[in-house]
């Protein structure tokens, strides 16, 4: 699959661990905690985990990385535990030179994304949660028979997990995506068998499933959304809406769906964009505004602008910009009102009057926003 160029680059954890990460997009900046099974070029060809991160980089330079002993970084680790996550994510955040950004955490990475907002309040100006948990499965489990089926479930991985025969990593992939195409489970079975050894794999979820945020999460201070799928297989619904009241002042917004994550095909996708989009908004705009001094136009509306220029028709260009049709004509109108043009033909007669003009105003935004956006370490 194509994908926005992305640079991919190295930093050291506390204990020396290389740690992969990646920088792409172009916007406000977004660190993404790390997830299970990550792999920074293996994703983009993932059908379950591209789109999310083609509609995050049409908005945002968006920061990721791959988990220790997984995708990119050292695959021969020493440690496997939570607190070496914490400063796994810790070290790609001083490397990437961010002194402050939005923070998206998804399942065991919300546990991760939590507990640096709350050790890192200056930094973290807006959190978000998606399937995410309070506490993880070992930490959950209080009965025998619940520790016994964790600790099977380790097992199977450890056994199974690298084998060709896919059967043990379905055990897993039908519980992130029970409602998944037959392309989208294979595709999500070999994001994977890619991402991590059967070793590997096992003793990063244990780390995981150790996770206790109930101290950390009332420390909190940066605004947080909390995205949940209503039948969520993997992680618990009653789990994430335990984490949103732990938070103070977290909304939270259950998704009608079954899936971990939404796929495109679900209404979900589109209600989770739309929440995504909404909640970091004024911000968002503000920084936006300040791209092009002399048009007004906000940072989507001259992409809009600039693939009217190209011919490039309404429907193409939601596909391109990862937006739905209605939004794209949205944009269209706020822009033909701002240029004071009543239809596509006269905004291209005046994009051709002002080649020179727009192009320097939109360098000059950026290289002023940039500065903005880095600064020294906390």
């Amino acid at each position: 699959m194509t994908h926005p160029p992305q640079q991919i680059r190295f930093c050291s954890s506390q204990d020396g661990t290389r740690i992969a990460y990646a920088i792409s997009g172009e916007g406000p900046p977004l660190v993404m905690a790390g997830q299970s099974f990550s792999h920074l070029e293996g994703e983009w060809d993932c059908l379950v985990r591209q789109p999310l991160l083609q509609f995050l980089c049409a908005r945002h330079t968006l920061v990721r990385y791959d988990m220790r002993g997984t995708g990119l970084s050292d695959r021969d680790c020493k440690e496997f535990a939570f607190p070496r996550y914490v400063q796994d994510l810790e070290a790609v955040v001083a490397a990437s030179g961010l002194a402050s950004f939005d923070l998206m955490g998804i399942t065991g990475g919300g546990a991760l994304a939590v507990t640096h907002a709350a050790n890192h309040p200056k930094q973290v100006k807006h959190l978000v949660l998606i399937g995410a948990y309070l506490r993880g499965r070992i930490v959950r489990s209080t009965t025998p028979g619940e520790r016994e089926e964790t600790e099977l479930i380790l097992k199977l991985i450890e056994l199974g997990w690298g084998q060709d025969n896919p059967t043990f990593r379905q055990l897993f992939t039908y519980q992130f995506l029970p409602d998944g195409t037959p392309e989208q489970l294979q595709s999500f079975d070999e994001l994977m068998r890619k991402a991590a050894s059967a070793k590997n794999a096992a003793q990063q979820l244990r780390a995981w499933f150790g996770a206790d945020l109930s101290a950390v999460a009332p420390r909190v201070a940066a605004p947080t959304l909390v995205l949940h799928s209503r039948g969520d297989l993997r992680v618990p619904f009653d789990e994430g809406r335990l984490l949103a009241a732990s938070i103070p002042g977290a909304r939270f917004v259950p998704l009608d769906s079954r899936n971990h994550m939404p796929l495109v095909q679900e209404a979900a996708w589109q209600q989770l964009n739309g929440e995504l989009e909404a909640f970091a908004a004024p911000a968002q705009v503000k920084t936006e505004a300040s791209l092009n001094p002399v048009d007004g136009l906000t940072a989507r509306e001259h992409a809009v602008l600039e693939l009217v220029a190209l011919g490039i028709d309404t429907a193409v260009m939601a596909e391109r910009l990862c937006m739905s049709e209605k939004t794209v004509r949205n944009h269209l109108s706020a822009v033909y009102s701002k240029l004071g043009v009543p239809n596509r033909v006269k905004a291209v007669l005046w994009i051709e009057a002002r080649k020179e003009e727009l192009a320097a105003s939109r360098e000059a935004g950026k290289s002023a926003d940039k500065a903005g956006q880095r600064g020294g370490k906390e």
